[in-house]
């Protein structure tokens, strides 16, 4: 009898939650969009469960067109009046708006020159943190990486951007490698971190 390896106990059963565990949670993320996305996306969890914002990512991408910061600045009272209808995505006035801050904060730091992958990857120096945590119990809600990072989004005008927020961001997109040591994924990202 074969059993199933164990993996980090936050993402349960669900196969959603599941396969966001096995191919995407931990894994280093260099993409300015596809970081620009998730930092967005991140943000649309505060109050909730990050698999309510997983099963809506799709609408979000289609309401967000595509999470294209030059397009999404473009967005008028109208188009976040209807954003506010669209029961797609979470319709929360301060969160839609935050996107649209968020999307001229990108536009912001690469007008001064700031590659947004660079930007974000320099708080944990361009290599992604190794943790070997044993029990989830151990694990941070922030640190002082998350918070240096924070501080400088919200500086750029970001919103929805805090401490906490951002380490779930960190964790996500791979700056940091939080699975649990007897989860098959904790080697994995070790080993995509070079």
């Amino acid at each position: 009898m074969t059993t199933e390896p164990q993996r980090c106990p936050w993402c349960g059963t669900d196969p959603l939650y599941v396969h966001y565990h096995d191919t995407v949670w931990g894994r280093p993320e260099y993409d300015d969009l596809a970081l620009f996305e998730k930092l967005c996306l991140d943000g649309q969890q505060a109050g909730l469960s990050w698999l309510t914002i997983l099963r809506k990512q799709e609408n979000y991408r289609a309401a967000y067109a595509g999470f294209d910061p030059e397009r999404i600045v473009r967005f008028t009272k109208n188009d976040i009046e209807q954003l506010l209808q669209n029961p797609g995505i979470v319709r929360n006035r301060l969160k839609v708006q935050s996107v649209i801050k968020n999307a001229r904060g990108y536009l912001a730091l690469r007008e001064q020159g700031e590659n947004f992958s660079s930007f974000l990857w320099q708080f944990v120096d361009g290599q992604p943190i190794q943790n070997h945590w044993q029990r989830f119990e151990q694990v941070p809600t922030t640190t002082p990486e998350s918070e240096a990072m924070s501080k400088a989004l919200k500086k750029a005008g970001f919103t929805f951007v805090g401490p906490t927020i951002v380490y779930a961001f960190m964790q996500a997109t791979g700056m940091v490698n939080d699975h649990l040591v007897y989860c098959p994924a904790h080697e994995e990202c070790k080993a995509l971190a070079g």
